[in-house]
């Protein structure tokens, strides 16, 4: 990495999975909000629903998501409420066409196979399910079984996410999580014997201990998969909020030029493999639609990460489901208990959100184009006048090479791909970089 880059690959930035981002959502939002919101989505949209399960069988002292231990009973009281909340939503909206479903967690293959088709047959009651949907599941890899995956199959999933992370076993220990290559190997044997061919591989850099050779065994061993898709995401380290992650010794995290070059040995050693870099974090095989999206314009990132084509009604089910419709974004309550007890009260589960405005809307298409094609033509939205503040934020990027300006369009060269969330920050209006608030830049 080039010295005079590090102090902005040092510095913080959201990464724009949502305009505004989540730590500005507020407790204006409540449930009756969300109610009328979902009153007026028009009844021909197409829905995309996420369902969070967030649950593990162990908590993983990287994870940053919200995540709670399973105890007896716990998943089986989850799919009554989860079903519950269903019931909720669907009764406040008119639309009934879904053309996308995505489990996330935690460990959506802590169900069985009884509960997961439990839950998919209460969607399928409620809702008229395209025939092309995009169903995806997120999985563990040490929890694959046989039965798990022939019930997937069976439930029409078109995409399975494995969670790797990497493959060298003193990086698993140092970040808790223990899965040799053979039972990641297994698994992917038990979910392609089941019809599932197209499977997606998670990895990451910068976790502690783990060297750039460390990362380059463990893209070569996910390659030996052959998956459609690697994610490669880089760790955030982030104690202050996910205390799980003070078991891990911050003094062997690599250092933020470590951290560069890791990313940039990796996208090289993809598209050596043949994956095509898609955004600012993906990669995948031409044939593989985020490819397809990537080509045609189509492609958009959401609370999912990059995705083939944008919902504008997100549907969020479960503890911290995010939910994101044309009147803003509306977070559940976080906590089980606190949300089981809203559900079995009648009433949605909503804690906090964002109502937008045409501010929003605006800077958020900039931003989404930012992050997803590295360019932007701002006369589409009233050129430089409409966003007074960002040519000047933008200025010392421009002087370091990271992005280039030519009249009311700018572009970031593709080796500089990497800070584009900085390039997206000079025109949120609301953000200003803070380490308790959001990860390093690279």
């Amino acid at each position: 990495m080039d010295p005079h880059l590090l102090p902005f690959a040092e510095r913080q930035a959201p990464r724009y999975t949502s305009y505004p981002s989540a730590n500005h959502f507020d407790a204006s939002v409540d449930a009756e909000i969300y109610r009328r919101w979902l009153g007026a989505v028009d009844d021909t949209t197409n829905l995309s629903l996420y369902l969070h399960v967030p649950y593990c069988r162990q908590l993983c002292w990287y994870c940053g998501c919200n995540t709670f231990l399973t105890r007896g009973g716990d998943i089986g009281d989850f799919v009554t409420t989860l079903m519950m909340e269903i019931d909720l939503v669907a009764s406040a909206l008119g639309a009934r066409t879904v053309a996308e479903v995505h489990w996330g967690g935690g460990t959506p293959n802590v169900l069985s196979a009884a509960e997961f088709l439990r839950i998919v047959h209460h969607i399928d009651f409620w809702f008229d399910v395209r025939a092309d949907l995009r169903h995806a599941v997120e999985l563990d890899p040490r929890y694959v079984t046989t039965e798990l995956a022939h019930a997937y199959a069976a439930a029409g999933v078109g995409r399975v996410s494995l969670g790797v992370q990497d493959f060298n076993a003193h990086v698993q220990e140092a970040m808790g999580r223990v899965q040799p290559f053979e039972q990641v190997r297994e698994s992917v044997r038990m979910l392609r014997d089941a019809g599932l061919e197209t499977i997606s591989v998670d990895l990451m850099y910068g976790l502690p201990r783990q060297t750039a050779g460390d990362l380059a065994r463990s893209i070569r061993l996910a390659a030996e998969l052959k998956p459609s898709r690697i994610a490669l995401f880089g760790y955030a380290h982030v104690p202050w909020f996910k205390r799980r992650q003070r078991l891990i010794d911050a003094k062997a995290l690599p250092g933020a030029s470590e951290r560069f070059d890791q990313a940039e040995l990796a996208r090289r050693m993809l598209n050596d493999l043949g994956y095509l870099s898609i955004g600012l974090d993906h990669f995948a095989r031409s044939h593989d639609p985020l490819a397809t999206a990537a080509r045609e314009g189509t492609l958009r990132r959401n609370f999912q990460g990059y995705v083939p084509a944008a919902s504008e009604t997100v549907i969020g089910f479960g503890p911290s489901a995010i939910s994101h419709l044309p009147g803003g974004y509306a977070q559940n309550i976080s906590t089980i208990g606190a949300w089981r007890h809203a559900v079995e009260a009648d009433t949605l589960p909503v804690s906090r959100g964002h109502a937008v405005n045409a501010e929003d809307l605006r800077r958020g298409s900039v931003i989404q184009s930012i992050m997803c094609n590295f360019e932007v033509d701002l006369s589409a939205w009233g050129g430089w006048d409409m966003f007074p503040e960002a040519h000047a934020e933008l200025r010392p990027l421009v002087e370091a090479g990271l992005v280039e300006i030519h009249g009311d369009a700018l572009c970031i060269p593709p080796a500089a791909r990497q800070f584009s969330r900085l390039v997206a920050m000079a025109f949120d209006a609301y953000d200003q970089p803070s380490p308790l608030a959001h990860s390093r830049a690279v």
